[in-house]
């Protein structure tokens, strides 16, 4: 009897660090978050629910747009990109599919991202003759440069995002120098955001590179200027998106497809339960407004809307995961 026994612990025992084994097949697991607050809430979003649901031990490092998916592709690190603006960085992301060394999941945004540059709403109504960039062009003395105002300004945003890459490029191929615009370096997600609020409470004009999905253009009301041309799909990935390049051609910007990349090597290892979940995981441009909005109200972190919109969106997620996922990361809430 006390064989039987033994031998019924040790079987009971096996099993037991089986079960713990299994949920945590995918091992550790490095997320990028870049330096916005969607692609920060998303990346907060998945290191929750992979940790949580299915016991990986996920954690955030930093990343931008260039770098991150570079080094996905280079180096097999991070293994997760929730976030990944694809349509930035084409030759890049396709060669690393190609070569075996991405795997596109989800489609982040169901709806896709928009990006471009933009004007204040209430410059475009006093000014209905600006509908494209050419036409904003044609009045420096509408925009004018925080350092000096006998010139215009067009702002950019910081280094290392695709989104800066493109307008740098877009700066050359429109002639914008010559029409009297310098070029601004706003050095930040916070410089960028801080000089449109600042435009805004002065009731000045601003010119410049934007984005959406953002709680800051549900904030403040901004519009999209035309480009003037129809979309060349060669044209965009042979120089707009290619800061070597020295003779950009004007151009539309693409709506952009915001996909999550994942390293092969981790794909291989995660699970397939995992993967269903990165393959399945997306939501649209109005959930994450409105979840942005509330963490800007609230002056809260990532980690924070990660929480907010677990508690709130139970319809949304729990359609992404496992039953038994479920339940643990409703236990963990």
């Amino acid at each position: 009897m006390k064989k039987l026994l033994a031998s019924t612990c040790l079987t009971l025992g096996v099993l037991m660090l089986g079960a713990q084994a299994n949920p945590a097949d995918c091992g550790e697991v490095t997320i990028a978050s870049m330096n916005w607050q969607s692609a920060e809430v998303l990346a907060s979003l998945d290191k929750f629910i992979l940790n949580e649901g299915y016991g990986c031990d996920a954690e955030i490092i930093v990343g931008d747009t260039v770098p991150t998916i570079t080094s996905m592709v280079e180096k097999g690190q991070p293994d997760i990109a929730p976030e990944g603006w694809v349509d930035l960085l084409p030759e890049v992301v396709n060669r690393g599919i190609s070569e075996g060394k991405l795997v596109g999941a989800a489609v982040a945004l169901s709806d896709g991202a928009v990006q471009g540059w933009w004007i204040p709403k209430y410059i475009a109504d006093a000014h209905p003759d600006i509908k494209t960039i050419p036409d904003a062009l044609k009045h420096p003395e509408l925009f004018p440069d925080p350092e000096d105002s006998s010139k215009g300004a067009v702002h950019n945003g910081p280094q290392g995002w695709g989104g800066t890459l493109a307008t740098t490029q877009f700066y050359k191929a429109y002639g914008a120098e010559k029409a009297g615009f310098t070029l601004v370096d706003t050095g930040s997600a916070a410089g960028l955001d801080g000089s449109i609020a600042k435009a805004y409470e002065r009731k000045e004009g601003w010119v410049g590179y934007y984005w959406a999905p953002t709680a800051l253009l549900g904030k403040y009301q901004m519009v999209k200027l035309g480009h003037g041309v129809p979309v060349d799909a060669a044209e965009w990935k042979r120089c707009n998106t290619v800061a070597e390049c020295p003779d950009p051609k004007p151009n539309d910007w693409p709506k952009d497809k915001v996909q999550t990349l994942v390293t092969k090597s981790f794909a291989d290892r995660a699970g397939a339960d995992v993967m269903a979940y990165l393959n399945t995981r997306s939501w649209s441009n109005d959930t994450v407004n409105t979840l942005m909005a509330w963490m800007t109200d609230n002056q809260a972190s990532g980690d924070d809307g990660a929480k907010q919109f677990l508690k709130e969106h139970e319809d949304i997620w729990t359609k992404w995961v496992t039953p038994d996922a479920a339940e643990k990361i409703k236990a963990a809430l």
